[in-house]
């Protein structure tokens, strides 16, 4: 199968949550997003804007109010069989290692739980003992008896990370995966989804709050805000030449390499904090915040910020996306829409 065959695909999804008064959360609010194996993008934004949602619902973890999931071609089914056939092939890994073990399973137990969830009883020592392997734990027979109070954190992740590829996915849906993790250890963990990807051809998504860790290890960013894509593109691209306003003050706090900090000279303090997704502002969502308003350099298309909420869709000719009514002045129209 080609990695286009085998794309994880979202368009124009959205997820909305009832809240009490009648009111009603956008959490997603019309996302598009690819995700092929072979490539890792990262999903960046600030807490709350929707990432963690949007990644459940790609994991058929929530239940989609509009648009469409699909993996290789197929929408996603919420239907027992359905799920558990799409699970196969696209995985979770948590963030929490410790929270996402049972303490009192053995390492064997908790990376053959998906192969037993599944009736998938052929070899399955040696299942285990590659999938650990593959994950850097070996020799992997040294762990089988181990429970996680006997791990280290890295270890403990990796463990998580085996229980995914036991399956052998063709993909990873990883929400802050070294989040819980000490520096030295985030790197040998990012360095072997690196080397999964580049070896195996397995892709990913990185759920990230951590620009830097994009930097690092992705191909492709795509940047959130209030559930919305607002910019998205070639990693090196949107972090060494954000265009969104929104973009270029999280570059300008991130404390990365000379290449992203050049991008924005000094640092960019949003005013503010991040709208309830149960009221979001007219026209631009991200308008109230926005130093470009506030200091006046996009009093040209001001009338547009207040009347027209622009977000990326795709996929498109153009990698580098915004969606931006100034950016649309200097640049020329993107595939956006309302």
């Amino acid at each position: 199968m080609s990695s286009e065959e085998k794309t994880l695909t979202a368009r124009d999804l959205r997820v909305e949550f009832g809240l009490p008064g009648g009111r009603v959360a956008r959490a997603v609010d019309g996302v598009d997003l690819d995700v092929a194996p072979g490539e890792i993008v990262a999903l960046a934004g600030e807490s709350g804007c929707g990432k963690t949602t949007l990644a459940r619902t790609l994991l058929g973890l929530e239940r989609a109010t509009g648009g469409t999931v699909a993996f290789d071609g197929v929408p996603l089914r919420y239907s027992t069989r359905a799920l558990k056939a799409y699970r196969r092939q696209v995985q979770l890994v948590l963030q929490d290692p410790t929270g996402a073990l049972n303490p009192r399973h053995t390492v064997y137990d908790a990376v053959a739980e998906g192969l037993r969830i599944h009736k998938i009883h052929d070899d399955e020592p040696g299942r285990v003992a590659e999938a650990l392997s593959r994950a850097g734990l070996r020799p992997p027979e040294q762990f089988f008896l181990a429970y996680p109070h006997e791990l280290s954190g890295g270890q403990r992740q990796r463990v998580v990370i085996a229980g995914a590829l036991v399956l052998q996915p063709s993909l990873l849906v990883a929400d802050e995966p070294v989040a819980s993790l000490d520096a030295s250890v985030r790197g040998e963990i990012l360095s072997l989804l690196l080397r999964l990807k580049e070896e195996q051809g397995l892709g990913a998504l990185v759920i990230t709050h951590d620009l830097g860790l994009a930097w690092s290890i992705a191909d492709r960013i795509a940047i959130m805000y209030l559930g919305r894509i607002v910019e998205q593109g070639p990693v090196e691209q949107v972090l060494t030449a954000p265009r969104h306003p929104y973009t270029r003050a999280l570059v300008s706090v991130l404390p990365a390499a000379p290449a992203v900090k050049a991008a924005v000279a000094e640092p960019i303090v949003l005013a503010g904090e991040l709208p309830d997704a149960s009221k979001i502002p007219g026209g631009c969502r991200f308008r109230p915040r926005c130093q470009e308003v506030a200091s006046g350099n996009a009093a040209a298309v001001l009338h547009q910020c207040s009347g027209e909420d622009l977000h990326v869709l795709g996929p498109e000719a153009e990698p580098h996306l915004v969606a931006c009514h100034l950016d649309r002045a200097l640049h020329g129209d993107a595939k956006m829409a309302a």
